[in-house]
């Protein structure tokens, strides 16, 4: 039986909310009674899965964002607090990947257009959903780094990278809001069994799914719920005292 969670009356921001984890997410938040502001790049996506969560009762905001774009991201973050009044929880969860390649075969432009969204993007949210907690003297966020952001990661240097910047901002962060009642974690998932990873291995442009159970200590993959169910834990007002955590969700291969 997995846990429940009670985010009633607590408003909840999820980038990267039309897909994967931040798909998931929001359901998840939703049933557990949050009100949502949710945006991905892909409007067509984000908002089928407004309509969905609509349909079923939820009380829902959504929005095209690009959030390596600083005007959006601050326009997106107004748009919450004149609906809403407040952000409760930060789910920085927008993030992309890139061609598997060694160091000295990447290029400027998938350093710039990785670390635009997958830090730059990490930044732009915290900045502003922190300037309202720090008036509202409470608030959790919760940014998802990768388990290429605790250990090296071969052939995707760039994506790695970008997730150590992401733990980095997360602890700074938390050193910084704590005393605000703010708390901020970051989630490191391994290879879950996202959409985007099941394309990757069906592609067959990458391992194959033995391949990357076999690297890991369990012996399978990650499933979606595991990670989103880490995601509300660290969130929810019960974990009142973690702060600065670095979570790997991983199946122990960071233990390796």
């Amino acid at each position: 039986m997995k846990t429940q969670y009670d985010f009633s009356n607590q408003v909840v921001m999820i980038t990267g909310a039309g897909s994967g984890f931040g798909k998931l997410a929001a359901q998840r938040f939703a049933a557990a009674g949050a009100k949502l502001a949710i945006c991905d790049i892909n409007a067509a996506s984000v908002n089928a899965v407004a309509e969905q969560l609509q349909a079923e009762g939820a009380e829902v905001m959504a929005s095209a964002c690009d959030v390596s774009s600083p005007e959006q991201v601050e326009a997106f973050v107004t748009a919450c607090h004149q609906r809403f009044g407040r952000i409760d929880v930060g789910i920085n969860n927008a993030g992309i990947s890139h061609a598997k390649l060694r160091l000295h075969e990447t290029d400027l432009d998938m350093w710039d257009s990785t670390i635009n969204v997958n830090l730059k993007g990490v930044y732009l949210c915290m900045k502003h959903q922190l300037a309202g907690m720090v008036k509202q003297n409470s608030g959790a966020i919760v940014n998802i780094s990768s388990a290429a952001g605790i250990m090296g990661a071969p052939f995707i240097s760039v994506y790695s990278a970008s997730k150590h910047g992401v733990i980095g901002l997360t602890k700074s962060a938390a050193l910084e809001y704590g005393r605000k009642g703010i708390r901020v974690n970051a989630i490191c998932p391994a290879f879950t069994l996202t959409p985007l990873v099941e394309a990757t291995i069906a592609s067959g442009t990458g391992k194959s799914r033995e391949n990357l159970e076999a690297g890991n200590p369990m012996r399978r993959l990650g499933e979606m719920d595991e990670v989103v169910q880490a995601i509300m834990w660290a969130a929810c007002d019960d974990n009142s005292f973690m702060n600065g955590a670095v979570i790997p969700i991983d199946g122990g291969l960071a233990a390796t």
